[in-house]
């Protein structure tokens, strides 16, 4: 049996796994104990969500494609890409949701056949990262440290106009075209739009371009801690506010901001509308760490989502089958202001 035939059937068992709520079928072949217990953990939470909705896994299948494989002898480290496709139903009405998962597996033979002994996430919902001196770790330390350490802003960045052709100077209203927004977050949800950079944690940065195709005038200060923009290129540096990219800045500018893109929070997920944003405080300390935009409604009307860093389409709001969630876990429902 070779290294790859164990990793085609961990996929197949993976599958298996998400329908039967159970770890049984990975038993054979991963030996990963952590793992294997954090996957109970999210097993139970799912059935339980599952049966709270009424909803009946139908078809669970895995596409696999490698990233990068280290052989050695007896060993293997591969990266792989999983796309992810869920069917069920909620009475008769069928719900599709699809992600892609990026992990790093380690492999050992023993007496001629490969276990499965380490499993990583490649993409996760909490990056536990942290880089001093920003909210969460969304960025790359290269691309604000000088910036950032200086307090200083270049004057006059260079603007990328192929983003924003034209900078809006007065105080027009416009209407928040929802539409347009989930369009673009449907079209841009397993992949970056290469008129943007794409982060390492990319939640709040998606999140920003939704909002901005859906016609959110960006409000630019020259400053990374105030207002909300993205303004392109300058000496080899993309330019852009925390508050475009990093989650616990994103929702604290929408419910703060008082002129242009602006958000009202609500008490429940179901008083929320399709372009609205769910943030996501995995720790419940305060400090919200992802960011989501609701694209769809399931049969009891509850929010179905969008997102990056692990790309989501149509996936539940509540998060409870994501390895960030935690007891703690809380969230806030931004609903966005029709007239921005």
């Amino acid at each position: 049996m070779s290294w790859k035939t164990t990793l085609y059937d961990y996929v197949h068992h993976k599958n298996q796994m998400d329908m039967d709520y159970s770890v049984e079928p990975l038993l054979p072949i991963v030996t990963d104990r952590a793992y294997l217990q954090a996957q109970i953990q999210r097993l139970a939470r799912t059935a339980q969500t599952d049966q709270d909705r009424n909803f009946s896994p139908s078809k669970s299948e895995t596409r696999l494609s490698f990233i990068h494989a280290e052989e050695q002898a007896g060993r293997v480290i591969a990266n792989v890409r999983l796309r992810r496709t869920s069917v069920g139903s909620i009475g008769v009405r069928d719900h599709e949701e699809q992600r892609v998962e990026s992990e790093r597996i380690q492999l050992e033979e023993h007496d001629g056949k490969w276990y499965i002994i380490n499993i990583e996430a490649l993409s996760a919902e909490y990056s536990r990262h942290r880089t001093a001196g920003l909210d969460n770790g969304h960025q790359p330390a290269d691309y604000y440290s000088e910036e950032y350490g200086t307090g200083r802003m270049p004057s006059t960045p260079y603007l990328n106009y192929n983003i924003l052709p034209y900078l809006e100077t007065g105080n027009r209203k416009s209407v928040y075209d929802r539409v347009k927004a989930v369009q673009y977050a449907d079209m841009w949800w397993d992949k970056g739009n290469p008129a943007y950079i794409e982060f390492e944690v990319d939640c709040s940065n998606y999140i920003s371009q939704c909002l901005f195709a859906g016609g959110a005038p960006m409000h630019y200060t020259g400053k990374r801690d105030s207002g909300w923009w993205y303004k392109g290129r300058y000496n080899g540096q993309e330019l852009w506010s925390y508050s475009w990219a990093v989650a616990h800045s994103l929702q604290r500018y929408l419910i703060s901001n008082r002129n242009g893109l602006t958000a009202e929070e609500v008490p429940q997920a179901d008083m929320l509308e399709l372009g609205d944003v769910i943030s996501y405080d995995w720790d419940g300390n305060g400090r919200f760490q992802h960011s989501t935009i609701v694209t769809a409604k399931d049969e009891n009307g509850m929010p179905l989502v969008n997102a990056h860093t692990t790309n989501s389409f149509r996936r539940y709001w509540s998060y409870k089958d994501s390895v960030a969630w935690t007891e703690k876990t809380q969230y806030r429902f931004l609903h966005i202001a029709d007239l921005l």
